[in-house]
């Protein structure tokens, strides 16, 4: 085993190799950014070593400074984690070439299966089935129009090159072909530095499943079984769970060899993932193969409890496979959800900001939390916006089920737009629940799935005014101590008043909606006045930090989190957002009314018209990328692009405005 690694990635993967390595005995090196100082998992590791400036160009996709810091730290290999370079046969090279172990496959057999197309060839030949399609080198547009027509619409356009679900498009006409075409070739062309694509006949309603497999040093090969990854949105995964679904032993069996022959045909070693796309009647199909351990990962290891990044470790040192294939059993279920910082309202647009509050269900034998951030960690636009993964156990799928929905009403996080409510009204979903899966199935179940948020109950509203109140006993306590005079009954926060009723009006806005709320204070206790009603309200900070909240005599337990302005309160497993405002304040005016102004941090990538040009409503005109995905800011009405304020390759803030336009 190693006495030293280098881990060349950030986040819950980082602080996940380090728990491992750390079981076994290993010291760990981490590598931070500048964006990353503070970084969960530099505090974890035995040493950091800074590798550059804030974005992962600078420093994370930087080869020669990891090898450097492997070298400098005395390690002997490097863990490349998922994402980054973890798949870059380069990078695998210069380890090699450095005396350095790479964690990995070799550095040919991550270039044969890089190569989407060439991977597509060879598991033709290896006799595993395949989508028809265009895997040809010929990359004229004409060539490729004229493919896509003869496989016959929809079709799927793939970057060669890369993965994650960056460059796809589905197109379902001729006519949007040329479009789709060039915006999957510039989206390639940025993410991998390299704009080949492949075509392939798209499959309505079809089920995402892969295969994790391992190889060793020795020749061996297994499959781990198979995991069902069909909820997803624009190719991103959302949910992951293992065992799939419906599976067969037969068809789990067929899958398992047609993974671990992909695996054989490229000598692979290491951990890997053949994906597959599969009908609703059970054919398969190759998609790709992942070389690298897989964001999922929990789950396999869930249901057949085992560490694969031990696994990774051993067989990088050289040693055989830890267990044959006829040792290798599935028990239970087990489901993952992917916590992102992200607001899927608004199209899923990535979110940065500080997490003011970040609290996960308790950990068990049944319920996992991979996390490589913490309360007071900032979301950058420099990664991806992943917070944590959510993974649970059941005894079957219905038990799994249940603990997830039950373990996402315990995530409280507050300070920026989270995903948390969205999964749990997928979670939630009949589909989901009745396995009725296939990777449209947030697109079948929009309706559902994006109706509008419930607004604040009485509860929650009572809720927010006792812990404001609190807040502003707690804050008159801290002005008497530091004043001359600390009994002065003017420091008191009770609503007492001369020849006044005693009250306290607040006015919190929920969205567009706006919450009157009155607390007034009487001999027998508070009284609370909401939408024409009354009620006894009374209650006390536990010691947790959260608030016994007693409502007309009903208690209940509820959590508030003040940040700025705004008041997060959680309870019963639901979370808001209320912003408090001044007596005399009038409501936010919708500046997106006026101002074309960029949603996050980012760069320009594309200019879709000129100064001067009169557009429709809806009529894309600049492309920026932020957070590695595409986003087109449209035109909000008929009008005229009155001056283009940036141009291509121009970085942006949040908030700045980006066109000036005028509507018709």
């Amino acid at each position: 085993m190693f006495r030293r690694i280098l881990i060349a990635n950030r986040g819950e993967i980082a602080c996940r190799v380090i728990a491992t390595a750390r079981r076994l005995g290993v010291a760990t090196v981490a590598v931070y950014s500048d964006a990353d100082r503070d970084a969960r998992h530099v505090r974890l590791a035995d040493e950091a070593h800074r590798i550059g400036g804030p974005s992962a160009r600078e420093s994370y996709l930087d080869a020669s400074a990891l090898v450097a810091a492997a070298r400098a730290s005395g390690a002997e290999a490097i863990h490349p984690g998922y994402g980054f370079l973890a798949e870059n046969a380069a990078f695998a090279r210069a380890c090699r070439e450095g005396n350095l172990v790479f964690i990995g496959p070799s550095p040919e057999a991550i270039a044969a299966m890089g190569d989407k197309s060439a991977a597509k060839a060879l598991m033709e030949k290896t006799g595993v089935p395949l989508v028809p399609g265009y895997h040809g080198a010929d990359q004229d547009p004409a060539r490729l129009a004229m493919e896509a027509a003869r496989i016959g619409f929809p079709v799927l356009i793939k970057p060669s090159a890369g993965g994650g679900g960056k460059g796809m498009r589905v197109v379902r006409s001729a006519a949007e072909f040329t479009p789709a075409l060039e915006a999957a070739q510039r989206e390639a062309r940025a993410a991998f530095g390299d704009e080949r694509v492949l075509i392939e006949r798209y499959l309505e309603r079809p089920r995402h499943i892969e295969v994790q497999v391992f190889g060793d040093a020795h020749g061996e090969v297994v499959h781990l079984f198979e995991r069902d990854c069909s909820v997803q949105r624009r190719h991103q995964k959302v949910l992951e769970e293992a065992p799939a679904p419906g599976m067969t032993h037969e068809r789990r069996r067929d899958m398992g060899a047609a993974a671990v022959a992909a695996a054989r045909a490229i000598g692979y070693v290491g951990a890997g993932t053949v994906e597959f796309i599969a009908e609703q009647g059970g054919r398969f199909y190759f998609m790709e193969m992942n070389t690298r351990l897989q964001v999922e990962h929990p789950v396999t290891e869930m249901i057949t409890g085992l560490d694969l990044v031990e696994w990774q470790l051993r067989v990088a040192a050289g040693e055989r496979l830890p267990l044959p294939q006829e040792a290798l059993h599935i028990t239970g279920h087990a489901i993952e959800a992917r916590l992102y910082a992200e607001d899927p309202a608004r199209d899923f647009l990535p979110a940065t900001g500080r997490l003011a509050h970040l609290a996960f269900p308790r950990e068990s034998e049944a319920v996992r939390v991979d996390a490589g951030v913490e309360a007071g960690a900032t979301i950058t636009p420099y990664y991806d916006p992943m917070i944590a993964k959510l993974v649970v156990w059941g005894e079957d799928r219905a038990a799994a089920l249940a603990r997830l929905r039950a373990a996402l009403d315990e995530v409280e996080i507050a300070g920026l737009a989270t995903n948390v409510a969205f999964l749990k009204r997928v979670a939630a979903s009949r589909a989901f629940a009745a396995a009725e899966l296939d990777t449209g199935l947030i697109e079948r179940c929009r309706a559902e799935l994006f109706a509008p948020a419930e607004t604040a109950s009485a509860r929650v509203l009572a809720a927010a005014a006792l812990a404001e109140l609190l807040a502003e006993e707690d804050a008159a306590r801290e002005q008497a101590r530091a004043s001359g005079d600390p009994y002065s009954p003017w420091h008191e926060v009770d609503g007492w008043r001369l020849n006044l009723d005693s009250h306290h009006r607040f006015a919190f806005t929920e969205g567009e909606v706006q919450h009157a709320v009155t607390v007034d204070f009487r001999s027998a206790g508070l009284r609370l006045r909401l939408g024409g009603r009354e009620h006894a309200l009374s209650g006390e900070r536990l010691a947790d930090g959260s608030l016994l909240v007693r409502l007309d005599g009903e208690a209940f337990r509820a959590r508030a989190v003040r940040d700025g302005r705004d008041w997060h309160v959680f309870t019963g497993g639901g979370a808001y957002r209320l912003r408090l405002r001044g007596e005399l304040e009038g409501l936010d005016v919708d500046a997106a009314s006026a101002t074309l102004a960029a949603p996050m941090p980012g760069k320009v990538i594309a200019v879709l018209v000129e100064a001067g040009a009169k557009v429709a409503k809806g009529a894309p005109l600049l492309i920026l990328e932020a957070m590695k995905m595409e986003h087109t800011i449209a035109a909000p009405a008929d009008g005229t692009v009155e001056e283009l304020l940036f141009g291509t390759g121009d970085q942006v803030a949040e908030g700045v405005e980006l066109i000036r336009f005028s509507a018709a």
